[in-house]
């Protein structure tokens, strides 16, 4: 038996890409930060902030909720998978990157705001 679950919360670190692929689906990516609080451990040793940054994918109905109300600084609570892919470079070095698949995502913190000023804020359904 294996596992591949993924759980975070974090802050979205930009404007997230929207692309509608060949197939007509929507796929949203964005960087999400996650960070450890800085802590001093029982021997008197300071240990700073630290913060790492997850690939976000989003497919789906899910992404097209994205779309709409997700924006650099909302805070997401994430449960996906890990995927790792490669690709080559402009100078066709083999490059490896891992991103988060995501299968359900909730709104954390203040609610969520439309692309459009002066709409009331709505409760997007993750179906």
């Amino acid at each position: 038996m294996s596992v591949n679950k993924v759980i975070l919360v974090g802050n979205v670190g930009k404007e997230p890409d929207v692309r509608y692929p060949s197939q007509g689906q929507c796929v949203v990516q964005f960087p999400l930060a996650t960070t450890e609080r800085a802590y001093t451990g029982a021997n008197g040793t300071q240990y700073p902030e630290r913060t790492e940054w997850h690939n976000i994918v989003i497919w789906g109905r899910n992404a097209q909720v994205a779309e709409k109300y997700v924006h650099k600084g909302s805070q997401l609570y994430i449960e996906g998978k890990l995927r790792t892919r490669s690709y080559e470079d402009r100078n066709q070095i083999k490059r490896y990157i891992t991103e988060v698949y995501v299968e359900t995502f909730e709104f954390l913190g203040r609610p969520p705001q439309s692309a459009a000023p002066g709409t009331p804020a709505a409760t997007p359904s993750e179906g």
